[in-house]
């Protein structure tokens, strides 16, 4: 049985949103209801005590959005102070006493004397309505203007890492909604810093009127003297408008710090710290400065040169443990470098060892893969890998990044299995700007050709950027453009990266949960070789492996029938229907294909042959040239209307075709009518016809 303390909290904790609910109505009966002494010394011991927690935990914040709550916050305690002005000026004008905290507030600050109170208290209300609540608010209400005016540069930016693969829709939703977010809150903070500014005029106007009313009552009322209805009315006047301005200033602060600060990754109080500590020569020329200051006569001498010293102090203490931390690290350098050229026994089984995939950089590009100088393509490749198991379906092992001297600067190679298959060129501190509409011809940079697509583009400096995405063009960096190409060019090369070892990790994965699959078809009904030439085969086509469970229940009953890879492949495909089909399905749900004339396919099925690479239809060369032109024209023709070349034809014929236009057109994709999956309506938008 739980304790009922626990009980307690739980329900206090599941119905928060009526006790908040519960508490602002309460503010608005504190209004209406007269309140004893004692209840109101509670709530403006209350009023203050919330007023240094608020401003604590701005100090503690370290973007502004860990404290969105404030704009509606500093409503809720402006209307709690003005509900306490109100209840304390009943008290006062009524009984001439309003309680302990109060009365001590006025005569602790008066010092028995009403007119310095008075003065007081106007400097305080001043500092707050002329420094601290004007300066947030302007400050507030800039930030909200540059947020808005930067909200379409910083969407983009999340609509390129999100084509690219750095991030998931997910996140892509999640940092669009915070952005928006910081938005509304800089808004809001603009005009919740006028709530404060009236907070204070309001507090000006309830103390004159209160040492007003309160002459006028205890003359004409209590009969009292004026002199002693002044002091007496004055000093509560007083007291009840400190009590109220203390909490109202240290929430004016807590506005300023939370919008003046900008995005850190520590709190204010160690932001302070660390940055005044950061250059620690310079107190030595402040104990210069104040030991001169002392040494004239006319100045306390002892103060300054006592600041002198301490100043000194503190910067020589400072000096000497940044040495001894420069000297820490020296040493540890030189104990890397005598680590690296420790020299050990050779072993030349390491020249054997050819990394799967590789990227050789010249040296413009290494600051890309420094994190201290900014660089993020270190946590993008992770990324990448990361895309092609979600979308591929493989297992790309870590992607070693050398420097090689011998490329030209700006140079990048990829590289498979130690062989160059790509390659481009960036350029640091500058932008990539391309056209989506392949228009535009007079952007002002650097001509080039982006290397994934080979799309006209220009280098532009980074002071372009943001006008060149307002234009709608679009603007990405050099580390997105190389993982881009990476990206396309793992999905083209996929099936050279997976290898016997990638597909045996792949079957281990999947037999954890399913290990029946996996155990009645390696090694009874096929061999692990004949698994992964099956794969290659469907990521050839760029057809996802990610369906492993189905791929291996088609094999294993594909399996008993014929075992030849291509028999295997095709009837593999046919279960991937589904998969197959949406990969080419346009924005109106249909699959727009192209045929093949019934005398073609016919002349291409008599002409089928059984060769080393598979079967292969032998054709005359003139004939094989003409079916190529017509097939590339017709693609051509679909392209431009924004659509994926897609040929449709009998299930017979579809891998030998493809094998004849794979090497001239590698863009067109074969489908089979067993591909077709069911409820997916076929528009023809063509016939390849050879006369």
């Amino acid at each position: 049985m739980p304790a009922p303390g626990t009980t307690l909290r739980s329900q206090l904790k599941h119905n928060t949103d009526l006790l908040i609910a519960g508490l602002i109505v309460g503010i608005v009966l504190m209004i209406i209801i007269p309140m004893p002494p004692r209840a109101l010394d509670v709530l403006l011991s209350i009023s203050i005590t919330l007023g240094l927690v608020i401003l604590l935990i701005t100090m503690f914040t370290t973007e502004p959005l860990q404290f969105s709550i404030f704009p509606a916050l500093l409503l809720v305690t402006t209307l709690y102070r003005l509900a306490l002005n109100i209840s304390s000026t009943r008290l006062i004008l009524g009984q001439g006493y309003a309680g302990n905290v109060i009365d001590a507030f006025g005569h602790f600050v008066a010092g028995g004397n009403y007119v310095v109170g008075f003065i007081v208290f106007i400097i305080i209300t001043v500092i707050q309505f002329v420094v601290i609540t004007s300066g947030a608010g302007r400050v507030a209400e800039v930030a909200a203007r540059f947020t808005l005016d930067a909200m379409p540069g910083k969407q983009m930016s999340i609509d390129a890492d999100f084509n690219s693969g750095l991030i998931t829709e997910a996140e892509a939703r999640e940092r669009r909604r915070r952005l928006q977010r910081e938005a509304d809150f800089y808004g809001a903070m603009d005009g919740a810093s006028k709530f404060v500014r009236g907070d204070a005029i309001a507090g000006i106007i309830i103390t004159l009127i209160n040492i007003l009313g309160g002459i006028a009552i205890g003359t004409l009322q209590m009969g009292m003297p004026v002199s002693e209805a002044l002091r007496t009315f004055t000093v509560l006047t007083i007291g009840d408008g400190l009590v109220t301005q203390v909490p109202s200033v240290l929430i004016s602060t807590a506005a300023g710090i939370l919008v003046t600060r900008a995005t850190s990754d520590a709190s204010f109080g160690t932001d302070i710290s660390r940055q005044f500590t950061g250059f620690p020569r310079i107190l030595y020329l402040v104990a210069g400065i104040l030991f001169v200051l002392g040494c004239i006569p006319a100045m306390p001498n002892v103060l300054f040169l006592l600041l002198s010293g301490i100043s000194f102090v503190a910067g020589r203490t400072l000096v000497q443990e940044k040495q001894r931390e420069e000297a820490r690290r020296q040493e540890a350098r030189a104990r890397q470098q005598v680590q690296e050229t420790r020299r050990e026994p050779e072993n030349v089984t390491t020249y054997f060892q050819v990394d799967p995939l590789q990227i050789e950089i010249g040296y413009n590009l290494i600051p890309l893969t420094d994190e201290s100088q900014g660089g993020d393509l270190l946590h993008r490749l992770a990324a990448v890998r990361r895309q092609c198991a979600i979308e591929m379906g493989i297992y790309v092992r870590p992607i070693r990044i050398r420097d090689n001297l011998q490329l030209s600067p700006n140079a990048y190679v990829f590289k498979i299995r130690g062989e160059q298959t790509a390659s481009g060129e960036l350029m640091p501190g500058y932008y990539l700007v391309m056209d989506p509409t392949g228009q535009a011809t007079d952007i002002p940079g650097i001509p080039t050709t982006e290397p994934t697509f080979g799309l006209p583009a220009w280098w532009v400096p980074a002071g372009e950027k943001e006008k060149l995405e307002l234009a709608g063009l679009t603007v990405v960096d050099p580390s997105t453009v190389m993982v881009t190409h990476l990206t396309e060019f793992i999905k083209a090369h996929a099936h050279e990266l997976l290898g016997r070892q990638e597909v045996k990790e792949l079957l281990e994965a999947i037999k954890e949960k399913d290990p029946a699959v996996v155990e009645e078809l390696v090694p009874d009904l096929l061999t692990l070789g004949e698994v992964q030439k099956v794969l290659q085969n469907l990521l050839r086509e760029r057809v996802p492996i990610r369906d492993l469970v189905t791929i291996c229940e088609a094999l294993a009953d594909g399996a008993r029938l014929n075992r030849d890879s291509d028999f295997l492949t095709e009837h593999v495909r046919s279960r991937l229907s589904r998969t197959i089909s949406r990969l080419y399905l346009t924005p109106e749900n249909k699959l727009a294909v192209l045929t093949l004339h019934p005398r073609m396919e016919q002349t291409i099925t008599d002409s089928i042959q059984q060769t080393q690479i598979g079967a292969y239809p032998v054709l005359e060369p003139g004939l094989a040239r003409k079916i190529l032109e017509r097939l590339q024209e017709q693609a051509e023709k679909i392209s431009l209307k924004g659509l994926t070349p897609v040929v449709l034809c009998s299930p017979r014929i579809r891998l030998p075709f493809r094998r004849l236009i794979e090497r001239s057109l590698p863009a067109v994709a074969v489908l089979s009518l067993n591909e077709i999956a069911p409820g997916i309506e076929v528009e023809v938008v063509g016939t390849v016809i050879v006369e």
